[in-house]
């Protein structure tokens, strides 16, 4: 009886908290619908991976073109997401989320349904350029419908969640559907998360654009769309082309100074695009900062340990996807429990660099991988150390980036959060990729009297070893400065106020 007095007690205070909320009495399920969204989006990074052997068999385009398939979706996705996440202020969060959902869905009906590489690419694409749109009014709807201290971190841990395990997710999907259907239905899946969203964004959420709808910033919108192009596709370029093949550094110096001149932009005009009263508060600096460090270091582990099980352990598709589970589990608890425990009581300045530093001995773990090592005993305690420290930085990093902007601002700090993720992605394949090939190569060289085979499979691991010593250091790294960026204390949520700090 006393704890259903206490749970209406503080129903009633929360109610008070959020009069013109028109999202709180529905606000779990619209969390329901904005996380199978972001789920989508997530995993679509990946999902598609493992199928693009049986697609490049089906299609018949080469090795080269093979890396387009995937390059096509980051490029677009990750150029696109500021003007995406300001449209969604200038024009409605739901009505940009549902055009999203709704294009997202026909481009992935034309990408399984593809006859030839140029069809393909072309909806992975398209596919990106309506993810842009979709993502950060997700976010910004879930930033606006959760204000209440407790709820708001319950519901970002979940959110947290989903945007942290949704790669891996992705992988096991990917073996499942080629194992078992086709590659085509790594693209067909998404009609029905997209279904499930589009049904439940147009019942339960309601319309809301900026109270102060200043005209587009077009010089900002041209100027960071192009400079985070280049850099996205300047990494993508080194990748296979190295760092010094002039194409590389031609877009790569081309990102500086289009991204320095947007800064310039931004400073001078009236209606920015991305205000940067968004990204110059020390936390939300500090959480963007994480966010991009989490994503350079995690494909030291999707990457890498996907190359490992499967091209030295022999694990199929499948059992690779299954092989993550794991992790999937403990970031899960981790964001879900632990995070939405301990937000409203212990400081960012705690948590996300204390998970940072967590995934760091994580991946210190997995350098002990060997070509005979067992997955038990080498691999698995390394997932469940790693999954508990991203399981914090990603509930943490996420409401905290989005904690205290204005209601106006709310669609492009989400954009943000997604393109130092998209970014840092672009960055962490390429780094690391070149990392470990320029070890594989050193082994190789200094190791030609052994056997062919035997000293190959030496080298990929390795490479790999390398890889996962300097994701180590780049998570190490980033706990050391964010912890000096952001501040102390837990910042208290207010509805209609900026953040407040107590110190």
């Amino acid at each position: 009886m006393t704890t259903t007095l206490l749970e209406r007690e503080g129903q009633a205070r929360s109610a008070d908290l959020v009069p013109d909320n028109p999202h709180h009495a529905r606000r779990w399920l619209i969390l329901a619908v904005l996380g199978v969204a972001q789920l989508m989006v997530v995993l679509d990074a990946t999902v598609v991976n493992i199928a693009l052997p049986s697609a490049q068999h089906a299609l018949g385009f080469s090795d080269n073109a093979r890396q387009w398939i995937v390059t096509a979706y980051a490029l677009s996705f990750g150029s696109l997401l500021l003007i995406g996440g300001r449209l969604a202020d200038f024009l409605g969060r739901r009505t940009t989320f549902l055009v999203g959902l709704a294009g997202f869905a026909i481009a992935s009906a034309v990408g399984g349904a593809a006859t030839n590489f140029t069809m393909l690419v072309s909806a992975r694409a398209v596919q990106g350029a309506f993810g842009a749109l979709l993502a950060p009014a997700g976010l910004a709807l879930l930033t606006t419908t959760f204000t209440e201290a407790r709820e708001r971190a319950r519901a970002f841990g979940i959110y947290g969640a989903i945007a942290g395990a949704g790669a891996a997710v992705g992988l096991l999907l990917g073996g499942v559907l080629t194992e078992f259907a086709s590659w085509r239905w790594t693209m067909f899946v998404n009609l029905i998360f997209a279904g499930i969203a589009l049904v439940g964004g147009y019942l339960l959420i309601h319309q809301q654009r900026a109270e102060h709808r200043a005209r587009l910033d077009w010089p900002g919108t041209i100027t960071v769309s192009a400079g985070l192009f280049s850099v996205v596709y300047g990494f993508s370029h080194a990748e296979t082309a190295g760092w010094s093949d002039s194409v590389t550094i031609g877009f790569l110096v081309a990102a500086v100074v289009l991204l320095a001149g947007f800064v310039m932009i931004q400073i001078r005009t009236p209606h920015a695009l991305l205000p940067l009263r968004v990204v110059l508060d020390r936390n939300r600096g500090g959480a963007f900062l994480a966010m991009f460090v989490a994503a350079v270091g995690m494909f030291g582990v999707f990457l890498f340990l996907t190359y490992y099980l499967q091209l030295i352990r022999n694990y199929s598709a499948l059992g690779t996807g299954v092989a993550f589970l794991p992790m999937v589990a403990t970031l899960v608890i981790s964001s879900t429990i632990v995070s939405a425990g301990l937000a409203t009581r212990v400081s960012p300045r705690i948590l996300i660099p204390g998970g940072l530093a967590t995934t760091a001995v994580g991946m210190y773990l997995l350098t002990g991988i060997s070509v005979s090592a067992s997955y038990v005993s080498s691999v698995l305690p390394a997932l469940l150390v790693m999954g508990v420290g991203m399981g914090l930085v990603f509930a943490s990093a996420m409401s905290v980036s989005t904690m205290g902007v204005l209601v106006d601002d709310a669609g492009v700090a989400s954009a943000a959060v997604n393109t130092v993720q998209q970014v840092g992605g672009s960055i962490g394949t390429a780094l690391l990729n070149t990392i470990a090939a320029s070890a594989a190569t050193s082994y190789l060289a200094s190791h030609a009297a052994g056997s062919a085979a035997l000293v190959a499979g030496q080298a990929a691991v390795h490479s790999y070893v390398v890889a996962f010593w300097w994701a180590a250091a780049i998570f190490a790294g980033g706990a050391a400065v964010i912890a000096m960026v952001m501040r102390s204390g837990v910042p208290q949520v207010d509805p209609n106020q900026e953040a407040v700090v107590v110190v």
